[in-house]
């Protein structure tokens, strides 16, 4: 009897997710093109489905705006050698929206940011096994202070989430880049 009088309560639960409006009052306030400007690096990890750590990996990304048009071009230095170049060109318009498109994005990612919180969707290409599997990717960066984000994205086929992706940005410090692809297990 117990567990049936917890089930709406746990089903409540698992039924809320955040809203980007929740972010309305917290700080400082998401600044994409005040953030993402010059050289920055990051550091991530992929998870599957079931938690566990797949990848890790750093990003090397140099970031520049004219007006309210941006590029981020992000180069991916993964554990196992792999690298990854992906290229943003991103708008922002007078309500703060933000569209992008980039090489390996289906159409166009939409998004916004509300307090210090940034929401964006997009569909990913990502090759598996040599053919082009596309999926439903749920991005959140939270602006944390200054110099810092992190960065948390849901990767959904299906309607699933098959992995989550992990990234911490900070600048903080002068940039020092990625080190070589070889230098990753080091």
């Amino acid at each position: 009897m117990r567990k049936l009088m917890a089930l709406p309560v746990v089903l409540g639960i698992t039924a809320c997710s955040a809203s980007l409006e929740d972010f309305a009052q917290k700080g400082p306030a998401f600044d994409l093109p005040g953030y993402f400007d010059g050289h920055i690096t990051a550091y991530g990890i992929i998870e599957d489905f079931k938690g566990q750590m797949t990848r890790h990996f750093c990003v090397d990304i140099l970031a520049s705006w004219e007006n309210n048009q941006g590029q981020l071009h992000e180069t991916f230095y993964f554990d196992d050698g792999e690298q990854q170049i992906r290229i943003w060109k991103l708008t922002v318009d007078e309500q703060g929206g933000v569209t992008g498109t980039a090489g390996d994005v289906v159409g166009e990612a939409s998004g916004k940011a509300v307090g210090n919180a940034f929401n964006w969707q997009y569909e990913l290409s990502v090759p598996i096994d040599g053919e082009p599997m596309v999926f439903a990717i749920d991005d959140w960066l939270y602006r944390l202070d200054k110099n810092r984000l992190m960065n948390r994205s849901y990767m959904k086929k299906f309607g699933l989430t098959v992995a989550e992706i992990s990234i911490f940005f900070d600048k903080s410090t002068n940039f020092v880049g990625c080190p070589a692809a070889s230098q990753q297990d080091s």
